[in-house]
């Protein structure tokens, strides 16, 4: 930060010197972990704010504001807006300092994070519900704080909250770790990113401070670009920690003046990021929590041989969230890859693709229903790296494979596996539970291809050691479908137990 700080940022500094006196009344300081990346050569800082007093850094800066109240404000009691982090935050410190807070919350949060601020709370915390959008909670919590003169406590646009939240980056530098080369830093409102960027310069003048926003969240360089803080029409919800939609004034000019380059990161990226700090801390941040990270593992080249600090900001996360992500984070690190491939629709012709698949090449998911009666065309999600990619590419090629990538292709995402049902004879559903192993699909496929159709396969891998499939095959009379179990018997080798599929089931299968 060259030259002289503006009043602003000397303002902040202060604060945050104040801020310590406070908040540690109420929480204590977080561990500053070490990642090595060998084969970068990248040595990478995460302050864990996930193990704080409500597992994200907003308690810092709700419980320095609300510190710093009069007799008389506490009395008349506070009020915020929120469907997460601060809204814990303003309730655990309202408990400690025996005001009432008022808390307006979206419809739609979730009951988990209503319980975590009740729990915090206490009879000290009342919820309102309101709208369908934070904006909306927003603007019943100032209403409110008006006709009730309560006291308002921002999120992010306020002195006080930042220097709450620069608290984390003082604790960063008393940790006595050699000076780092760059910060990853994620910004929603940008309270906390312009609070530990201002502290880190103040004692490390030439760290490079990177902010990192959601692709589709990008409020705060929008502001940047603008010269002042703008509005964006809507904004995506998947990191919903970092989900503003306008920046406050008073962090968009720290935050011009200090961060010094801005950066995007996609929802699939941020899924990564997730699965790479529970391989490697044991710990599921939420996605807001993985920003920084993500900006690294976006492009590990440009950090090679530096020292990289990022800010694991939160831990609240809904459980359903889970398996969303660990779809996307095999897409966002580049090694999920679904293809559509063209086969004939006859007997044995499943295996025969399956079969000689590359050595090394794992088969994550499989989408296949019957819609035609001479092709098929089954989708499968591939988990290779570049460069098995390019083997299994090749050797689709070789074997003359008409084939095309549908990695982004909505119906893949959701999984809606489409078939026609007129066009399966005398069909026989089962569910087929086998040993989770390369060839294993393949080995059961090749014992019962002579005797049957493939016309529905439904798989996805699970983590288990055990695979699940929902498998549909066809016959050319119901004499031969009658047979179909002696098959299985015979063939009970390749796979480890099958339930066929009531009749009831199966006709809602088919419509």
């Amino acid at each position: 930060m060259p030259g002289e700080p503006t009043s602003l940022i000397s303002d902040l500094r202060r604060e945050i010197l104040r801020a310590r006196q406070r908040v540690y009344e109420v929480g204590q300081a977080t561990p500053l972990d070490e990642i090595r990346l060998s084969e970068e050569g990248i040595d990478l800082f995460v302050k864990r704010e996930d193990l704080s007093t409500i597992h994200a850094y907003k308690w810092r800066g709700a419980y320095n504001r609300m510190a710093q109240l009069t007799a008389e404000e506490l009395q008349r009691g506070v009020v915020t807006a929120s469907a997460g982090n601060h809204a814990q935050g303003v309730a655990l410190a309202a408990k400690h300092l025996g005001t009432q807070a008022t808390i307006y919350m979206p419809l739609s949060t979730p009951k988990m994070k209503q319980q975590a601020v009740r729990q915090h709370g206490e009879s000290n915390v009342t919820i309102c519900l309101v709208g369908d959008t934070y904006d909306a909670a927003s603007e019943a919590a100032h209403a409110c704080a008006k006709t009730e003169n309560k006291t308002y406590i921002h999120a992010y646009d306020d002195l006080a909250v930042m220097a709450g939240q620069g608290t984390l980056a003082e604790e960063i530098v008393l940790a006595g770790k050699p000076a780092f080369d760059v910060a990853l830093l994620q910004v929603g409102g940008g309270g906390m990113a312009a609070a530990t960027a201002t502290w880190l310069k103040m004692h490390q003048p030439d760290i490079k401070i990177i902010g990192v926003e959601g692709v589709d969240q990008a409020s705060m360089a929008a502001a940047i670009k603008a010269g002042k803080p703008v509005t964006l029409e809507k904004v995506d919800v998947f990191c919903d920690g970092t989900a503003v939609r306008t920046v406050g004034n008073l962090t968009y000019q720290v935050c011009a003046e200090v961060i010094d380059e801005w950066v995007t990161v996609t929802n699939d990226e941020v899924s990564a990021a997730i699965q790479f700090l529970w391989e490697k801390l044991r710990t599921i941040p939420e996605p807001s929590g993985a920003m920084g990270v993500a900006a690294l593992l976006k492009d590990t080249s440009r950090f090679s041989g530096m020292r990289v600090l990022t800010v694991l900001c939160g831990s609240n996360m809904d459980f359903e969230l889970l398996a969303s992500i660990a779809r996307r984070s095999a897409i966002g690190a580049a090694t999920r890859r679904y293809l559509r491939i063209q086969i004939p629709e006859t007997s044995g012709s499943m295996y025969k693709l399956l079969d000689f698949l590359p050595v090394g090449v794992n088969i994550a998911d499989f989408q296949y229903g019957k819609t035609d009666a001479n092709q098929a065309s089954p989708v499968i999600g591939f988990d290779v790296s570049v460069e098995q990619f390019s083997l299994l590419s090749d050797a689709l090629h070789q074997h003359q494979y008409s084939f095309t990538e549908v990695t982004s292709e909505t119906d893949v995402e959701f999984r809606l596996i489409h078939y026609e049902s007129k066009l399966i004879k005398f069909p026989y559903f089962m569910e087929l539970e086998f040993h989770e192993r390369p060839g294993a699909l393949a080995e059961f496929l090749r014992a019962v291809s002579p005797h049957t159709n493939l016309c529905y396969f439904n798989y996805v891998y699970s983590g288990e050691r055990v695979g699940r499939a929902l498998l549909g095959f066809e016959f050319d009379n119901e004499t031969y479908r009658n047979k179909f179990e002696g098959v299985l018997h015979s063939a009970k080798q390749s796979f480890r137990d099958y339930e066929k599929v009531s009749e009831a089931t199966m006709k809602r299968i088919l419509g």
